[in-house]
């Protein structure tokens, strides 16, 4: 899907009934909105904002996201940042539509699923995404990576793939035995990493690795990964 520029843009959607997505092709976060966006089978109006050439600091997105970063979604008057955020904001919003990413019934195991959720983004994020610049961004940009911080790292990436792997021996998905945000959420790190050395981590352990396949093969990560390419 091509995405338009963020220059003279107006506040407001494009189209009646999509969201507006400000993002960037190679963001992780982007990514991360794009595929619940597509697991809930929805429209989007998508605008770039071109982190390379530091498009996130001009006036005319600061006024949007005065923190400079993306994504950014618009839904008439509502704004809202954070991928994460945004990613909840949406399912609960479309909670009968496309794929049940949360359990709204069973206030048990959403507890369950939220708690997966705070686990991927405090426990496995922060090693994630450092090896993800290392190893990914830092090649696309023309900067060489650091194998000392990647060496550093991959032991606290270990730690955390150790305890998935126990999980998973007694459940098909993080939070029981369904698709949730709790998966949903490790695959743009997961995407990047797979395509690096550190992949090694998740093939060495055979129940994360059926995981990261069957949650890399869904129709809608495709498709948001087709989007941003």
């Amino acid at each position: 899907m091509m995405m338009m520029s963020i220059s003279n843009e107006p506040f407001a959607l494009a189209h009646k009934e999509e969201y507006k997505i400000y993002g960037f092709p190679y963001s992780a976060s982007t990514w991360r909105v794009l595929a619940v966006l597509h697991e809930k089978g929805l429209s989007y109006y998508p605008i770039t904002v071109n982190l390379r050439t530091g498009e996130q600091k001009k006036p005319s997105f600061l006024s949007i996201n005065p923190f400079g970063q993306v994504p950014v979604l618009l839904d008439g008057h509502l704004k809202l940042t954070e991928s994460r955020a945004i990613s909840l904001y949406i399912e609960n919003t479309h909670r009968s539509r496309g794929s049940k990413l949360l359990n709204h019934k069973n206030y048990k195991k959403m507890g369950i699923e939220t708690m997966w959720m705070y686990i991927e983004s405090f426990e496995f994020d922060p090693p994630a995404t450092t090896l993800t610049f290392e190893q990914a961004i830092k090649p696309m940009t023309g900067l060489k990576t650091d194998y000392k911080v990647v060496n550093e790292t991959e032991p606290q990436l270990e730690k955390v793939l150790d305890i998935y792997e126990e999980r998973l021996k007694i459940s098909r998905f993080l939070a029981g035995n369904r698709f949730t945000l709790a998966d949903l959420f490790h695959l743009p790190n997961i995407e990047y990493l797979m395509n690096t050395t550190t992949k090694r981590l998740f093939e060495n352990r055979p129940n994360v690795h059926r995981w990261v396949a069957k949650i890399m093969a869904r129709p809608a990560w495709r498709k948001a990964c087709d989007a941003n390419a």
